[in-house]
C-alpha cells in the first residue's frame, strides 16, 4: 500500500472519529432537562416552613395547618410551643408513588427527601435528627403532612 493511500485512510478514519467525537461532545453538553415543578416548590416550601419557624410557634402552626395535604387534614398536632426547622437535602428529592400513609395513598405526585429536623421549644433546641419527609404536588401547590411528635 503506498503511502499517500495509507495517509487518506488515516485521514478518513481520523475524520470519523473527531466527527464522533463532536457528537458525543455536543451530547454531552446538551441543556440539562428542566427541573420538575417540585423542586422550585420544595426549596420555597423550606424556606416557607424555616421563616415561620423563626416567626415562633403560632405562625408554624399556621404554616403546617395551611400546607396539610388536604386528605389528610384530620391528621394534625398542636405543637404547643415547640417549632420545626427543617433542613431539606435536595438532591435527595425523588419520586415515591407508592407511599400510602395509613394505608391511604394521598392524591397528587408524591415525593420523598432527606431532611435534618430540629425542634426547638422556648428558644432551646429539644430535638434533632434526620430522617426522610413526603411532600404532594397537588393542583399546582406543594402539600406535606404536619409533624406530630410521639408522646
Amino acid at each position: 500500500m503506498s503511502k499517500s493511500v495509507a495517509r487518506s485512510r488515516f485521514r478518513c478514519r481520523s475524520a470519523v472519529l473527531v466527527g464522533a467525537s463532536a457528537a458525543v461532545f455536543a451530547a454531552g453538553c446538551a441543556q440539562p432537562p428542566p427541573e420538575p415543578a417540585a423542586v422550585g416548590l420544595a426549596e420555597q416550601y423550606f424556606a416557607d416552613n424555616n421563616a415561620a419557624a423563626r416567626s415562633g410557634p403560632a405562625a408554624q402552626q399556621e404554616f403546617f395547618r395551611r400546607t396539610q395535604h388536604p386528605d389528610f387534614t384530620d391528621q394534625t398536632c398542636d405543637l404547643g410551643d415547640t417549632t420545626v426547622q427543617l433542613d431539606p437535602a435536595m438532591s435527595t428529592l425523588r419520586p415515591d408513588p407508592g407511599y400510602a400513609p395509613d394505608g391511604l395513598a394521598p392524591r397528587g405526585e408524591i415525593w420523598v427527601i432527606g431532611v435534618e429536623v430540629t425542634t426547638r421549644t422556648a428558644g432551646t433546641t429539644t430535638g434533632h435528627q434526620i430522617g426522610s419527609m413526603h411532600l404532594v404536588l397537588l393542583d399546582g401547590q406543594l402539600r406535606a403532612f404536619a409533624p406530630c411528635p410521639s408522646a
